[in-house]
């Protein structure tokens, strides 16, 4: 039988080696296993559920974001590339910045209608310096912090901080209000998400925790024009123009309640909304006389609902001035 045959068996000295290895790491398998604390860990009772601790979502740890290194990065990647890619596809035209001649320190900006992710790089790149030096975004941690590479890249390019949007986690509410304290400002979206009809939602309370936590005034923002670029849904944007506009500081007040703040930031943003379809003059008569039109649309069905979306797109008016 020649030495290639597969079906010679081996030797018997192989077969007694190959035994001995088993037997090796047989034993040292069972010196581990007979092993305890603190060379293992320590067994887990039966009937309790062990705890697993995840680094991310709502629990990531995003201060290195804010070292001189990463705010570095983040400025490099602001102006080499979020700043031309929102110039050529929105196109932005900014109005009242100058109503934050007046703001000294922090601010919180309140932005709305949410329509789209286009909303948060435009913010980045026309919210004016030197808050935008210092800026932070709260970022729903269940979609932008899911796993180690996402969450990186939301930490550092666009400087986002965790928000829990399913319950509230004071390790977060803690992290905000202390970067508020310190000098930091942010950009929040109060309807919690992004529309998923194209008309607006209802204001939330979270900017109005944190003005009444941190003392820092919020600056309400209207955002007009993101949805046709970059609808919820879309992947690849298309070229449009995109209208920002800046609202004054509104701080929260000795007489204010969280409700009552809220009710006043939507209304200021609606106000600013309809600045745009109106004018300044118009807008603030119909604010003080409660009769800003809403940006959440009427309460019918969808189809009516998107009906009136794309009427409004085609009746908008030309600003006037005066009235």
């Amino acid at each position: 039988m020649s030495s290639d045959d597969p079906n010679r068996r081996p030797p018997i000295r192989h077969l007694v080696r190959r035994a001995r290895r088993t037997a090796s790491i047989d034993r040292l398998a069972q010196a581990w296993y007979s092993t305890g604390f603190p060379y293992r860990a320590a067994r887990t009772p039966r009937g309790v559920d062990v705890p697993v601790a995840h680094p991310l979502g709502a629990e990531y740890d995003t201060k290195w974001a804010r070292e001189w290194p990463a705010r570095f990065a983040r400025l490099v990647a602001v102006e080499a590339m979020w700043k031309p890619m929102v110039g050529f596809f929105a196109q932005p035209e900014i109005h009242g910045a100058d109503r934050l001649d007046g703001l000294d320190g922090p601010a919180i900006f309140a932005a709305g209608p949410h329509h789209s992710h286009a909303d948060t790089p435009l913010l980045l790149t026309t919210i004016p310096e030197p808050w935008r030096n210092r800026m932070v975004i709260g970022a729903a941690a269940d979609y932008f912090f899911p796993n180690r590479p996402a969450a990186f890249v939301s930490a550092l390019f666009i400087g986002a901080v965790p928000v829990d949007r399913e319950r509230a986690n004071r390790r977060n509410i803690d992290e905000l209000v202390g970067l508020l304290r310190d000098g930091w400002s942010t950009v929040l979206y109060p309807e919690g998400g992004r529309s998923p009809d194209g008309w607006g939602q209802e204001f939330k309370g979270g900017a109005a925790f944190l003005a009444k936590q941190s003392g820092v005034p919020v600056v309400p923002v209207y955002v007009e024009g993101t949805r046709r670029i970059l609808p919820k849904g879309r992947t690849v944007p298309k070229r449009g123009h995109v209208l920002v506009l800046f609202g004054s500081p509104i701080p929260f007040g000795p007489g204010d309640t969280h409700k009552t703040f809220t009710d006043r930031l939507q209304a200021e943003v609606e106000a600013l909304a309809d600045e745009v379809a109106t004018d300044w003059w118009r807008a603030r008569r119909r604010l003080h006389a409660s009769r800003t039109p809403t940006l959440t649309g009427p309460v019918t069905t969808s189809w009516r609902r998107r009906w009136e979306l794309t009427a409004k797109d085609r009746r908008r008016p030309r600003p006037s001035w005066p009235a």
